[in-house]
């Protein structure tokens, strides 16, 4: 089902228009092209702050669509068998799995990839 251009939910903030050309301009994604596996430089590191003390590995750096990054994360939480969450261009897998984790990404092609 195709989205209209008249959803009243997209134009909650616009009052009144006496403009009879006016056409309600909704924030549309900027769609991020991504970029070839062996050219992303991915940084993995040791992360424990803000997280009552439990370590988790976070994976920075990818540059690309929000679905490669999903993909990319649910890989590798089905690879180390734990959960996490990719969001906002980060990958958190819950533990410390550093070594493991650079080891997948290099047979995955992601040859710039490097533990901080």
């Amino acid at each position: 089902m195709a989205k209209s251009n008249n959803d009243w939910k997209d134009r909650l903030n616009v009052v009144y228009s006496t403009n009879p050309d006016f056409k309600f301009e909704t924030e549309d994604e900027d769609d991020v092209e991504t970029i070839a596996q062996e050219k992303q430089q991915l940084r993995i590191q040791l992360d424990k702050r803000n997280r009552k003390g439990k370590a988790v590995t976070l994976i920075t750096g990818f540059i690309g669509s929000e679905d490669d990054l999903q993909a990319l994360g649910k890989m590798l939480k089905v690879k180390c068998g734990v959960g996490g969450s990719a969001k906002d261009g980060e990958i958190i897998i819950q533990g410390d799995f550093r070594n493991k984790i650079l080891e997948l990404l290099q047979k995955e092609g992601y040859a710039k990839s490097r533990i901080i």
